[in-house]
C-alpha cells in the first residue's frame, strides 16, 4: 500500500505540473468553449486513463517503444480537418438543438479521441514511463497510472473552467474561429513534431533544400491563389449582402478611388509575377531572407493575413444582412434608406476601421517573404500606399460624409489600421491623441 501511495502522489504532482501551459491543457481550453464541461472532462478522462494505462504496461513488462511518429501524423491530420470542421459552422434544426443539450456524447467522443492522438507520444507519456519504470512493482505500476490520470484531469479542469468563463464573454462566431484556430495550430505543431520522428533527424531541412527556392516560388504562388481566392469569395458573398448601399465617391478617372483600384492590379501583377519568376529561375530571391525558417513564417502571415480578411468581410456582410430588414421598413417614411451605408462596429471592427486592409497588407507582406525579390518589395510598397489612398480618400471621407457625427464618434475610438491605444482628443480638449494605427 505505501509503494501504491508514494507512487500516486510522486505521479501526480509531476504529471500536474508537466501539464502547466502544454498543449493539452490548450486543448482543453479550446474543447471548453464548444462544448459542456462535463462530456469534455470525460473524454479527458477516459482518453487519459487509455494512455497512461499503456505507458505503465510499456514501463513494467513490454520494454520497447511505441512508434509514435505515424499516430502524431494522424494527430496531425485529425486536428486540421476537426478545425475546418470548426470553422465551417453547422446548422441545428429545433429538434436537433435540443437533443444536443440533452446528449454530450458526440462531445466526449470528440474530446477522447483528439487527447488520445495527442497524448501517444507526448512528454506525459514518456514521463509516464518513466515513472511506472522507477516503480517496478505491480502496487507501485497503479499508483503511477492512477496519480498521472489524476494529474493529468486535474490540470485540465483548471483550464476547462478558464474555457467555460471565456465562452460567458465572447460572442459564438468569435468562440468558433478561436476554436479553429487552436486546431490548426496543434495539427501544425503535431505535424512539426511528427516528421523527423517517421524520416529522421534533419527531415526538414532535407525537404526544403529538396524544395529550393523555385519550389518555394511555386508554393507562394499556389499558397497566395488560395487565399486570395478564398477572400475574394468571402467579400462577393458580402457585397450580395450589401444590396443598393453605395458610398457617395467619385469614381472617375484620375480620383482616388480609381487610383487606388489601379494601384491594387499593379501591385497584384506584381505580387503574383514575382513568385511566378522565382519558380521559373528568371530572378534569384534576396539572399539574406531565402531561409527556410523565413519561408515558413511567411506562409503563416500570408495565411493569417487573408484569413483576417476573410472574417472581415464575413462580419461586414453579416451588419448588412441583418441592416437590411430594417432598411425596408424604414422605406416608407424614407426612400434613401435601402440606400444609406452602415456601420459596422463588432467583432474585428470594434477597435479597428478597416480590419480587412490590415489583413491586405499582413497577407502580401508574408507572399513576399516566401518568395522575397525586388519586384516583390516594390509590390509590397505599392499595397501599403493603396490601401493608405482607400482608407484616408475613399472610405473615412464617404463614410464621414454619410453618416456625419456617427462615423465621428467611431474614428475617435478606433484606429485606422491597428486598435487605437488612447483615445484621440475631442473638441473640448479630453482625451488623447496618442494611439497604434
Amino acid at each position: 500500500m505505501d509503494g501504491f501511495l508514494i507512487a500516486f502522489a510522486i505521479s501526480f504532482g509531476v504529471i500536474f505540473v508537466a501539464e502547466l501551459g502544454d498543449k493539452s491543457q490548450l486543448m482543453a481550453l479550446t474543447f471548453a468553449t464548444r462544448f459542456k464541461a462535463v462530456p469534455v472532462l470525460i473524454g479527458i478522462t477516459i482518453a487519459t486513463s487509455v494512455t497512461h494505462l499503456v505507458s505503465v504496461a510499456v514501463g513494467y513488462g513490454l520494454g520497447a517503444s511505441i512508434p509514435t511518429g505515424w499516430i502524431a501524423l494522424v494527430a496531425a491530420v485529425a486536428f486540421l480537418v476537426f478545425g475546418a470542421w470548426t470553422l465551417r459552422g453547422d446548422s441545428l434544426t429545433d429538434d436537433e438543438e435540443a437533443k444536443a443539450k440533452r446528449a454530450g456524447g458526440s462531445a466526449v467522443v470528440a474530446a477522447s479521441v483528439a487527447f488520445f492522438l495527442a497524448e501517444l507520444g507526448d512528454k506525459t507519456m514518456l514521463a509516464t514511463i518513466t515513472l511506472a519504470a522507477q516503480h517496478g512493482t505491480l502496487s507501485g505500476s497503479v499508483g503511477v497510472w492512477a496519480g498521472s490520470t489524476v494529474g493529468m484531469v486535474a490540470a485540465d479542469a483548471l483550464a476547462i473552467v478558464v474555457g467555460r468563463q471565456l465562452g460567458k464573454r465572447l460572442p459564438e462566431r468569435a468562440i468558433s474561429v478561436g476554436a479553429a484556430v487552436m486546431f490548426f495550430v496543434f495539427g501544425g505543431w503535431l505535424l512539426v513534431e511528427a516528421v523527423p520522428q517517421v524520416w529522421g533527424e534533419g527531415a526538414w531541412g532535407r525537404f526544403f533544400d529538396a524544395l529550393g527556392h523555385q519550389g518555394l516560388g511555386w508554393a507562394a504562388l499556389a499558397l497566395g491563389v488560395l487565399a486570395v481566392a478564398t477572400a475574394l469569395w468571402f467579400r462577393a458573398r458580402a457585397h450580395r449582402d450589401r444590396g443598393e448601399r453605395r458610398l457617395d465617391v467619385a469614381r472617375t478617372p484620375g480620383s482616388p478611388a480609381w487610383w487606388a483600384r489601379a494601384l491594387f492590379v499593379l501591385a497584384a501583377v506584381l505580387g503574383f509575377g514575382a513568385p511566378v519568376l522565382v519558380a521559373l529561375d528568371v530572378l534569384e530571391p534576396i539572399s539574406v531572407l531565402a531561409r527556410p525558417a523565413v519561408a515558413v513564417v511567411g506562409a503563416g502571415l500570408l495565411l493569417l493575413g487573408f484569413a483576417v480578411v476573410a472574417v472581415s468581410m464575413l462580419q461586414l456582410g453579416t451588419v448588412w444582412r441583418r441592416s437590411a430588414t430594417e432598411a425596408g421598413q424604414a422605406a416608407a417614411g424614407d426612400p434613401e434608406a435601402a440606400r444609406r451605408p452602415v456601420l459596422a462596429t463588432g467583432g474585428l471592427y470594434r477597435r479597428v476601421r478597416n480590419p480587412a486592409l490590415t489583413g491586405l497588407i499582413v497577407g502580401c507582406a508574408g507572399m513576399l517573404f516566401m518568395a522575397p525579390t525586388l519586384l516583390g518589395v516594390l509590390a509590397g510598397v505599392l499595397i501599403v500606399v493603396a490601401v493608405q489612398i482607400q482608407a484616408r480618400a475613399v472610405y473615412e471621407p464617404g463614410l464621414g460624409s454619410a453618416l456625419g457625427p456617427e462615423y465621428d464618434d467611431y474614428r475617435r475610438r478606433t484606429g485606422r489600421f491597428l486598435p487605437r491605444v488612447r483615445a484621440e482628443r475631442t473638441a473640448d480638449g479630453e482625451g488623447d491623441r496618442t494611439r497604434v494605427g
